[in-house]
């Protein structure tokens, strides 16, 4: 089991920046994270995903890293990182870093020597050529209509750099094999630093064609390279990679002779919306049947809500995204890239306690392991006067106090804005409020977490849809060695009582385990089941010969 712990973790991911100021220099540093671990402790958080904490220009929210092997000094130093990891392992937490190495920083010390000189050994380490590819594809980070690409002039080097994102982000040359050692050196560093592993961000891109990036053979040997360094290192350590693609090439990289442990699952995450959006359950079902079957034991998605990004809706097509942005972005200054949502959860959804309780338990039983975002627990807003996706990276709200209890210098010195006023100000929405209500969405996710805990038969188990006959209503169960956990969730604002048809000797001794309400015990014989609008029943079958 402790092999295999992030198939039943609960996975917590934050920017250290914006969670908690220790020194009051306006800046959340580990410090202060220290200090908050035992309220993710009690929250049930088993493990923190940590946002770029190497020194950084920041330019791109620390995924332009200037140097692999020292802390952002905003955050702290290696000392404190250490006593961090110390604190954190002390209440059961395990910690993975954040690593991006498809680009750095064009401040990187590798880049500033690549472009001095063609001779220079670092030049290969970038992706150059002399002369600009005709008609090179629109860069991914440009806005709808503009006409940026890939390639970026440097006047020192005389030549042209590729960049996937920003041009401030050369690429590397990830088929060069000195890169790939510069990389094993920079984990087998965090690795003994203490952390568990890493999240392998711009996964797919490392492996794109770019100029004269050339690989010997299956370039995906590197990613098996990877995970053989990583576990030889650290056994129970792991890879979580960003994939944002088709569920048909989920298995590229999932799996397929040991490449990553873990992907995040971008494709149900989008048709979760649509759903929501449609308040009918079929886009989901669909979504999920669409899910890999060769997933072995040592493999897991990763579910989740909303991440550090815009709420990026490429997987659907032109008119259900559409749909997607006339019910939860309806202003244009609400949308971003032309694909995406730059807002928070609790606000898409209205604030509606019913709503935000009905994604959640989604979150919590769907196949896979749940990824919660800082601040959904409580419910926090966006700010959309902050540019891009900014708006969803204000800082963290402890209480209703000064900065909403994120740091006492001035609010002016805060490296974000801290929401204040209206629905979602800190005034009204923080933590220290709703730890002390027995009814707040705090109090309720914790508890949905313990639940989640007890029954590890749907982070473990695989999953089947049941057919409900009804559109708006999603049934699925998932079965392992020691039980069964099924659940159903009613996505429209109507009461709704189906009528099953599944095998009455398999679904004999089930029982209710959490639900919205208190729901009359399931009768295998008559097979209904009652949702109340919005409602979600999670029911478990312990088998028989434990």
């Amino acid at each position: 089991m402790n092999k295999f712990w992030y198939k039943n973790a609960v996975i917590y991911s934050l920017d250290v920046e914006t969670f908690k100021d220790s020194n009051g220099d306006g800046t959340g540093d580990f410090e202060g994270l220290k200090n908050a671990l035992p309220y993710l402790s009690s929250l049930g958080v088993t493990c923190l995903w940590l946002l770029p904490i190497f020194d950084t220009p920041n330019r791109d929210n620390g995924y332009d890293v200037k140097d692999y092997y020292k802390i952002d000094p905003r955050l702290g130093d290696l000392g404190h990182f250490a006593q961090l990891i110390d604190a954190a392992e002390e209440v059961g937490i395990r910690v993975l870093i954040d690593l991006a190495v498809n680009h750095t920083s064009s401040e990187h010390f590798w880049f500033q020597e690549s472009r001095k000189s063609k001779s220079s050994k670092y030049r290969d380490y970038y992706i150059w050529v002399d002369e600009k590819p005709e008609d090179p594809a629109p860069n991914m980070m440009a806005e709808e209509g503009e006409k940026s690409t890939s390639w970026k002039y440097d006047r020192t080097a005389k030549a042209y750099y590729f960049h996937s994102f920003y041009p401030h982000q050369p690429d590397l040359n990830i088929a060069n094999p000195q890169v790939q050692k510069e990389i094993f050196r920079i984990m087998h560093f965090w690795l003994k630093m203490g952390v568990s592993g890493f999240r392998i961000d711009a996964a797919p891109h490392m492996f794109k064609e770019k100029g004269r990036m050339d690989f010997e053979g299956d370039p995906h040997e590197i990613f098996r390279n990877f995970r053989e360094f990583v576990e030889t290192q650290k056994p129970d350590a792991i890879l979580l990679a960003e994939v944002d693609l088709d569920p048909n090439q989920y298995n590229k990289y999932l799996g397929n002779e040991d490449q990553m442990h873990m992907l995040f699952n971008f494709y149900v995450n989008n048709f979760t919306y649509l759903a929501f959006a449609r308040e009918e359950a079929t886009p989901l079902a669909r979504a999920l049947q669409r899910m890999p079957k060769e997933i072995t034991e040592k493999e897991q998605l990763a579910t989740f809500l909303r991440n550090h990004d815009e709420l990026n809706l490429d997987k659907l097509s032109k008119n259900e995204r559409e749909e997607v942005f006339k019910a939860f972005a309806p202003q244009e200054n609400m949308r971003i890239f032309g694909r995406g949502i730059r807002r928070r959860l609790a606000p898409i959804l209205d604030n509606n306690r019913q709503k935000m309780e009905l994604a959640h338990s989604l979150l919590f039983t769907l196949p896979g392991t749940p990824v919660l975002r800082y601040g959904e627990e409580i419910g926090m807003g966006e700010d959309l006067s902050m540019e891009g996706r900014s708006s969803v990276r204000t800082v963290m709200q402890w209480a209703n106090e000064q900065n909403g209890g994120f740091s006492n210098a001035p609010t002016e010195n805060l490296i974000r804005n801290v929401i204040s006023g209206g629905e979602f100000g800190y005034e009204k929405v923080n933590v220290s409020d709703q730890l002390r209500d027995p009814d707040s969405f705090l109090t309720w996710i914790s508890k949905a977490i313990d639940y989640r805990k007890e029954f590890p038969e749907f982070g473990w188990g695989r999953s089947h849809i049941i057919d409900t006959g009804d559109p708006h209503v999603l049934g699925y169960y998932s079965k392992s060695d020691k039980g069964m956990g099924i659940a159903f969730h009613n996505f429209s604002g109507k009461e709704i009582t189906i009528k099953l048809e599944v095998d009455e000797e398999e679904f004999k001794n089930v029982v209710d385990v959490f639900g919205n309400i208190r729901y009359e015990k399931f009768d295998p014989k008559n097979q209904k089941v009652k949702l109340t609008p919005y409602g979600y029943r999670w029911m478990h079958k312990k088998h028989n010969y434990l």
